[in-house]
């Protein structure tokens, strides 16, 4: 880092803590830990104890604003046990196995697509050879509850684990059944919301073992895509109760059989218990039940819910945690902006209205169109948001009232009575800070000014360097250009700020160049005796930085801060190794509206990672000429052998051009299309 550099750091860094000593550093660290405490609820609240509930409230109002309703859905018919069943069989627990025997040899010659069995066959019964049988001639791709100490130690002991797997062995020597995960998993206030999780080493949940070739839904964990029926008394899924297809009077009667295997045929068939106490959960929907409406929901019913969820294709995209963190950082600055906004409150209350729009109906926007929002932290934005608006509000109110006291006691010294009036009106108009702007930025330097100074008496540097900032300033005012500052003999300058005008870059290149041309009028009018004074180099950079008033001890200063403003330093510096006198980053020549410019290839400079096209204004090549060469050299850059040769063959025809041979220089020791890295 440069002198001049080093200087401008330690200026901006008292700045910096003369801000900080007008707000207080304990308020200010203060501050910055509850704002980094804000982020971290607004991305984190669902881990937190105080916010789950919340979180879980908001996600099921989601669920029951934005479920589709649905017409009955005829893909998947469910065969339950009822309490009738238990009353007709006597049988509670374990369930009537010649029931569900004499039930699945019908359904089994019906054409079922599939067939999921919802009931642990974990104990022996007098009719498990009725059953066995049964099983090792099913035809169905059929898939039976598999349960084990590990994924269900509330449900299953070791002695009954045995009994299953046995059981699952033995019918597996024929037929076609398997044993497939029932696993449901419910939150901490046992409301399910979502899919379990995989479980490793354990069969696949039946919804994927029913419906293998959707790979998509393989390992889905998100949340269950519920639907309402359309009409209250036709519920989403048909359910025919077991009993009906154990009934041998009945399917003695062809037509009886013809109907009950219309609804079976290429359907999905669930068995399971719709038992009263038995095998029942919560979901979003349940938990906001009218009075009319359902108020539990039974396990069979969960698996056709996701089976159908399968069918559907509704693969519920999560939000990326990154998209998740930005979305908490700016939650926070929204609120701390918010707090900070001083203006009408009209505007301020649209602003604050718009935000609490935000905060509220985003979740609702991506839940409504099938975006994950198990796990979005909605009730966590809305604290965040309100913890920054406070914490940001009391910062502000600090720092108003020292603004009011610094105006007060500073104005009158520094600036004109006038303005200093018009700014004791609205003291908020002077700001100990700035605004972020797109601007134009020129940094010059005398070549050889730092040497000549030692060799000559200090009252003619003086005069010298008066005399030569006089004439650069008077061409930045003349361009309409703000003077910055000087450093030394470098002069800091843009356009874009405080007012910008449509034709900003035609003026900083002109500028550019007739600062140029007033060093070299300088060098050339020096008085005798002075030894001979290097050219005036010129960058010129387009991008962005942070402009305003900023306060310091004993003045104000209209600055400009920001890596715009390096990058125009070394873009100054950098003309010493290109043999330039003036040289303009891409992004300034792309935004300047002029066409007087020639490529001079892609560099690093110095003190960057990353590369930038520079460019030559020379306009007094003429325009065929120029356009030939810019043709030539932009292939050239780009890698192109033949138009590096036709540079070379150029380059010895006009040889007072040295920039054209440092191009040629440095397109010959770097890769073909790459860049070359400044000293």
């Amino acid at each position: 880092m440069s002198d001049r550099q080093e200087k401008a750091a330690r200026g901006f860094s008292k700045r910096l803590g003369k801000l900080a000593t007008q707000i207080g550093r304990t308020r200010i660290a203060l501050s910055l830990v509850g704002l980094v405490l804000a982020v971290l609820v607004a991305k984190f609240s669902w881990n937190l104890p105080f916010a789950i509930d919340a979180e879980h409230a908001l996600f099921d109002a989601r669920i029951i604003a934005t479920a589709p309703t649905v017409e009955q859905d005829t893909r998947v018919v469910m065969v339950p046990y009822t309490d009738e069943t238990l009353i007709r069989t006597g049988k509670r627990s374990p369930l009537d196995r010649t029931t569900l025997a004499k039930a699945l040899a019908r359904i089994d010659g019906m054409g079922a697509k599939g067939i999921g069995i919802d009931i642990l066959i974990d104990q022996p019964q007098s009719d498990d050879d009725l059953l066995i049988k049964t099983f090792q001639s099913m035809k169905t791709p059929t898939f039976l509850a598999h349960a084990s100490i590990d994924t269900a130690s509330d449900k299953i002991l070791y002695e009954q684990q045995q009994f299953l797997e046995n059981f699952q062995k033995e019918i597996a020597k024929g037929g076609n059944v398997h044993p497939t995960s029932i696993v449901i998993q419910t939150d901490s206030d046992n409301v399910m919301r979502k899919w379990a999780d995989i479980i490793p080493g354990a069969p696949p949940r039946m919804p994927n073992a029913l419906n293998p070739g959707d790979k998509a839904f393989a390992d889905y964990t998100g949340s269950l895509a519920y639907r309402r029926p359309a009409l209250k008394d036709q519920p989403i899924f048909a359910a025919i109760p077991i009993d009906t297809f154990a009934n041998d009077d009945l399917f003695q009667s062809p037509e009886a059989s013809a109907m009950f295997a219309q609804q079976i045929k290429g359907k999905y068939v669930l068995i399971g218990g719709n038992i009263q106490d038995i095998d029942i959960f919560q979901t979003p929907l349940t938990r906001g039940a009218a009075e009319d409406e359902a108020k539990n929901i039974w396990g069979v019913e969960l698996f056709a819910h996701m089976l159908a969820q399968m069918m559907d294709g509704r693969l519920l995209k999560p939000v990326p945690n990154f998209v998740l963190w930005l979305a908490a950082i700016a939650a926070v600055i929204a609120g701390a902006f918010t707090a900070s906004f001083n203006r009408k409150p009209l505007v301020s209350g649209s602003l604050l209205a718009v935000q609490i729009a935000a905060l509220g109906g985003i979740p609702f926007l991506l839940a409504a169109n099938d975006i994950e929002t198990y796990g979005l932290p909605a009730f966590g934005w809305i604290v965040g948001w309100l913890a920054a608006f406070i914490i940001a509000g009391s910062a502000a109110r600090a720092l108003s009232a020292e603004q009011r006291r610094f105006a007060q006691g500073a104005l009158g010294k520094y600036l004109p009575a006038d303005i200093a009036a018009e700014i004791m009106k609205d003291p908020d108009s002077l700001q100990l800070g700035g605004q972020k702007r797109e601007i134009f930025v020129i940094f010059s330097d005398l070549e050889g000014f730092t040497k000549l100074s030692h060799a000559i008496e200090p009252e003619m540097v003086a005069k010298l360097l008066n005399r030569y900032l006089d004439m650069l300033s008077d061409v930045v005012l003349a361009h309409g250009g703000t003077i910055d500052k000087f450093v030394g003999d470098a002069v800091v300058a843009f356009w874009g700020a405080p007012i910008s005008r449509p034709d900003d870059g035609e003026r900083a290149v002109k500028a550019a160049l007739a600062m140029h041309a007033a060093g070299e009028e300088f060098r050339r009018t020096v008085p005798e005796g002075v030894p001979p004074i290097g050219m005036t180099r010129v960058g010129l950079h387009y991008g962005e930085a942070i402009v305003g008033n900023f306060g310091g001890e004993g003045r104000i200063q209209y600055t400009a801060l920001g890596d715009s403003m390096n990058t125009a330093a070394r873009l100054e510096s950098a003309n010493k190794q290109t043999k330039s006198a003036v040289l303009v980053s891409e992004s300034a020549k792309e935004r300047c509206g002029m066409d007087i410019f020639r490529p001079l290839g892609n560099v690093v400079l110095r003190g960057r990672a990353s590369s930038i096209g520079i460019f030559e204004p020379v306009p007094d090549m003429p325009v065929a000429e120029r356009r030939q060469f810019c043709e030539i050299a932009d292939k050239a850059i780009g890698g192109c052998s033949d138009a590096l040769s036709e540079l070379e063959k150029k380059s010895e025809t006009i040889v007072a051009d040295k920039a054209l041979t440092q191009l040629i220089y440095r397109l010959k020791n770097q890769e073909a299309g790459g860049y070359f890295v400044l000293d």
